[in-house]
């Protein structure tokens, strides 16, 4: 009989010891602690801009603007996440352990290029492009979700490991 308190996480660790060791001694892991907030930041932002123009009609251009930011923040820290994906597990996307994360991100990221291509094709109204960006904004709610529920995952494997 197994015990029903134990997750499947806990019977397949999210890093092995030498993956923990490579994420805690790669400069990646540092960017990507820095980036990950610091675009959440430009979300709040941006998402507080977009719902003003939503509501008032007034302000698309800080409301482009802030998404052209958040859209930036976004390429960044899927390349450099690419990058730490190396590092710690030796391929560039899809580690086993990142996997379904890395899936959505790229949906997250076709939302936003799909903004992107909407705003500098030009052959898109304000307001199917910004219903483009919120639907992106709400895809990388989930994203970022996904990344906050595996970096609790990875703390308890660690607490239980010491």
């Amino acid at each position: 009989m197994t015990d029903s308190t134990a997750t499947p996480a806990s019977h397949h660790p999210l890093y092995t010891p030498d993956q923990r060791a490579r994420r805690d001694g790669t400069v990646w892991t540092l960017v990507q602690g820095i980036l990950a907030p610091a675009q959440f930041v430009v979300f709040v932002v941006s998402l507080i801009l977009v719902l003003r123009y939503l509501s008032t009609g007034d302000g698309y251009a800080a409301a482009t603007a802030s998404i052209l930011v958040k859209t930036g923040f976004l390429y960044l820290i899927m390349v450099t996440g690419a990058i730490w994906e190396k590092v710690v597990f030796g391929q560039w996307l899809f580690a086993p352990a990142f996997f379904w994360e890395d899936v959505f991100s790229f949906a997250v990221i076709a939302l936003h290029t799909l903004y992107l291509y909407g705003l500098i094709w030009g052959g898109m109204p304000p307001e199917t492009l910004i219903a483009i960006a919120l639907a992106a904004y709400a895809a990388y709610v989930v994203n970022a979700g996904q990344f906050v529920w595996k970096l609790r995952q990875a703390r308890l494997q660690a607490e239980a490991a010491a």
